[in-house]
């Protein structure tokens, strides 16, 4: 769909809508863009709109902080960041994982992550980068497929314990993942942890596993509104991918 300055009616709800519409396709380019600015141009041909639109609506968007603008170029700016740290999958979830996902990291040296369903994607919502950061970085807000090992502990193990992935997704790397579940039973996430290939999946899931106890225990008792802290994990029992 092309945004274009006056939408069909030409009603005030149609034109706020189009605006709307113009300003995050330009916000989602520029995520796509990453840590490289973007031009314009470039911008405005990726949005399908034209230059002088979207030169506007990005001037507005860095009047609020939502952009920011170099050298003639753009990149997402600090407002747009704080807004999507306020964005929360599950009450306390990300306050939660914190500890939890950090001595996955310091116990296993993989890269740790907590993903989320959204969208048909298991959507990274915290990390914590390890060994396999120089080969496949994983920042907040890359999504996975759902046939990887988080995917699948998100849609629910049919057994319990650790989903595990042997190069089954990727060459090279392998990956343990449990799901997290709220106090009511549902799961709401999904822990992983992420290693280079030819190394021992026993211990990673035996850790990962411990990890994914304490962040639902966490949730359990409420340690991101100040609660107990958990240390003890549950039984585990590592599950191979069919």
């Amino acid at each position: 769909m092309k945004h274009t300055d006056m939408p069909g009616d030409g009603t005030t709800a149609n034109r706020g809508r189009g605006v709307l519409e113009g300003a995050f396709a330009l916000l989602e380019a520029l995520r796509r863009h990453g840590d490289e600015a973007a031009g314009v141009t470039e911008l405005a041909q990726a949005c399908g709109v034209p230059k002088g639109t979207a030169h506007r609506l990005l001037d507005q968007l860095v009047a609020v902080g939502a952009v920011e603008r170099r050298d003639r170029r753009y990149r997402v700016g600090p407002q747009l960041y704080r807004l999507g740290l306020a964005w929360e999958p599950h009450p306390g979830l990300r306050a939660a994982a914190r500890l939890p996902l950090h001595r996955l990291r310091a116990v296993t040296g993989a890269s740790a992550l907590l993903v989320v369903m959204r969208e048909d994607q298991a959507l990274t919502v915290s990390s914590v980068p390890g060994e396999l950061e120089p080969v496949v970085p994983v920042p907040d807000g890359v999504g996975f497929r759902l046939d990887t090992a988080a995917g699948l502990a998100l849609r629910g193990p049919r057994r319990a314990g650790a989903v595990l992935d042997r190069e089954d997704v990727m060459d090279g790397v392998c990956c343990a993942a449990v799901a997290v579940r709220s106090p009511d039973g549902r799961v709401v996430a999904a822990l992983a942890g992420m290693v280079r290939a030819g190394r021992r999946l026993g211990p990673l899931a035996d850790a990962v596993a411990e990890a994914g106890a304490a962040l639902g225990g966490c949730l359990a008792r409420g340690l991101a509104r100040g609660g107990p802290a958990v240390t003890a994990a549950a039984p585990f029992r590592p599950v191979e991918r069919a």
